[in-house]
C-alpha cells in the first residue's frame, strides 16, 4: 500500500481492548511467532491487552481510516514508564509512523512526569533496534521480566520535563 506515504496519519488513545488495538496485537503476535518460533510452540495462547493502567496510555495510529500502528505506556515506577506494544503494519513501515508513535509516546511521558523511557525488544529485529537507537534510547542491561529472557534487547531514555508545561 504505497500511498501509505503520502497519507496523514493520526494517532489516537484508545481503548486496548477494542478492536482496532487487538487487530493489530493480533498482526504482531503473528510475525512474532514467525521470528521466534522457539517461543511459541503450538498451542500457545494468543496474546491479550489487559486494560490501560494508571500513568499509562494506549494508542492506535490510522492511515486513511484503517488502523496501522500502536504503542503504549506501562508505568513501572513514579519516575519510569515502559514502551509496550510497539507495531507498525507492514505495508505501513518505513513511513515514519513508528517514529510519530513514538514521538506520541515520549511526550505523553513527559507530560505525565516521567523522567526514564525503557522498552524491550527481541535480538532479531534489527529494523526495531535501528529505530530505538536513531531515536535516542541507549542500549541497557535486561530489566524486569526480560532479565533472564536471551532474545531480549532493552533501551533506555531520559526525558527531560519542559520548563513550559
Amino acid at each position: 500500500m504505497p500511498e501509505l506515504s503520502s497519507v496523514l496519519r493520526t494517532i489516537r488513545v484508545v481503548d486496548p481492548q477494542g478492536e482496532d488495538a487487538l487487530s493489530l496485537l493480533h498482526q504482531a503476535a503473528i510475525e512474532a511467532r514467525a521470528l521466534y518460533p522457539e517461543l511459541h510452540p503450538e498451542g500457545t495462547p494468543w496474546p491479550v491487552n489487559s486494560p490501560t493502567p494508571p500513568g499509562g496510555t494506549y494508542v492506535v495510529a490510522y492511515a486513511t481510516g484503517r488502523p496501522v500502528g500502536c504503542g503504549a505506556l506501562r508505568p513501572i515506577d513514579s519516575a519510569t514508564v515502559e514502551v509496550r506494544r510497539m507495531y507498525v503494519m507492514k505495508n505501513a513501515r518505513r513511513t515514519g509512523t513508528a517514529r510519530r508513535i513514538l514521538a506520541f509516546l515520549e511526550a505523553s511521558a513527559n507530560r505525565m512526569g516521567y523522567k526514564v523511557i525503557r522498552l524491550e525488544t527481541g535480538n532479531r529485529q534489527q529494523s526495531a533496534m535501528a529505530l530505538y537507537e536513531s531515536f535516542g534510547f541507549r542500549r541497557i542491561e535486561p530489566f524486569g521480566e526480560y532479565e533472564n529472557d536471551p532474545t531480549s534487547v532493552c533501551y533506555e531514555k531520559h526525558i527531560a520535563k519542559s520548563a513550559d508545561t
